[in-house]
């Protein structure tokens, strides 16, 4: 099987390098069917912004998908959501996660928080590994991408996933309309 990859960068299989992405990224691969389709490529940890990293490996911003994580409350119910989105759309926030959370207020978990309950690095945060109880919301449109490019956990590396396996994610609700 062929590792997916991207032009100027080394393509090794996540699941044999647990050293290249955040521990609690390395305990999902492990469990995630098809995960050794899955590539890691390091990268310049300054260039880990979707943006940035695009600009630099001359990777499609379309080819990127980016994970935001919302919060939001219900009768003292906190829930909170990582959308799964690529990375030329936004997440539908005011309406979509609202909607789906069954929230008043939707807001953005702060980075703080983000960084300390993922045990992920801020900039490399990923639908990959995420504590239980979160729900993982995917755009529809991210399991059409050929390769989707996303965080490893860590600033210095990036996951190549073939667009498909995120419907097979573990708890993956795939959702028409999530981003716009």
């Amino acid at each position: 099987m062929t590792l997916p990859a991207l032009t100027g960068l080394t393509s090794l299989p996540a699941v044999e390098h647990p050293d290249l992405v955040a521990a609690p990224v390395a305990a999902a691969l492990s469990r995630w069917p098809g995960a050794e389709r899955i590539a890691v490529v390091e990268i310049d940890p300054e260039l880990a912004d979707t943006a940035a990293m695009s600009a630099a490996y001359d990777v499609p911003m379309a080819a990127g998908a980016n994970c935001v994580l919302i919060a939001g409350k219900r009768e003292g119910d906190e829930r909170i959501a990582a959308c799964l989105v690529r990375a030329d759309t936004r997440a539908d926030v005011n309406h979509t996660v609202k909607r789906l959370l069954d929230v008043r207020k939707p807001s953005f978990l702060p980075l703080e928080r983000a960084v300390a309950e993922s045990g992920m690095e801020y900039g490399g945060i990923t639908p990959v590994g995420l504590p239980a109880g979160w729900r993982l919301l995917v755009d529809a449109r991210v399991p059409e991408m050929e390769l989707a490019v996303i965080g490893s956990g860590l600033r210095r590396s990036k996951l190549l996933v073939p667009g498909d396996l995120f419907a097979l994610a573990p708890g993956a609700e795939v959702v028409e309309g999530l981003a716009g």
